[in-house]
Formats: C-alpha cells, sequence, structure tokens
C-alpha cells in the first residue's frame, strides 16, 4: 500500500469499530507505514502493538514515541 492507502486503512478500521475522532497522529501512522512498508498484515500488527503502548504508557492519542515503541517490539 502507498503512504496514503496506509492512513485510509487504519482510518477506516477506526471508523468501523465506531471510533470517530483521531486516534493515531499523523506522525505515528507515517512510522507504522514506513516499518510497515505498507504490508497490509504488518500495519495491522505495528497499529495493535502501538495502541498497546498507548494504554500502558496512560495516554489518550498513539504518537510517534508509541509506534517506535511497537516498531522495536516487533522487530526483534
Amino acid at each position: 500500500m502507498a503512504a496514503a492507502d496506509t492512513t485510509d486503512h487504519i482510518r477506516g478500521h477506526l471508523k468501523y469499530a465506531g471510533r470517530s475522532d483521531p486516534l493515531f497522529s499523523d506522525n505515528a501512522i507515517t512510522a507504522i507505514h514506513h516499518a510497515s512498508r505498507g504490508y497490509p498484515r504488518s500495519v495491522k500488527n505495528l497499529a495493535v502493538a502501538a495502541l498497546t503502548s498507548t494504554y500502558a504508557g496512560n495516554k489518550s492519542i498513539v504518537d510517534l514515541g508509541a509506534a517506535q515503541s511497537a516498531i522495536t517490539e516487533n522487530s526483534e
């Protein structure tokens, strides 16, 4: 997928789940896209890991730090 497709993919799934307000920052989505190389399964895995990191950090939005944490965790 292209970068715009990754953004649409993540936001589309969130909308389907009932989330209408932003949950992922733009730079988090960009980091997930680059790390996943646009592969849908990798995008999903990194997005879920980033959500988990965000929850563990008691934050309300997935930021770049949470995305980088997910990327590091999944590259090991």
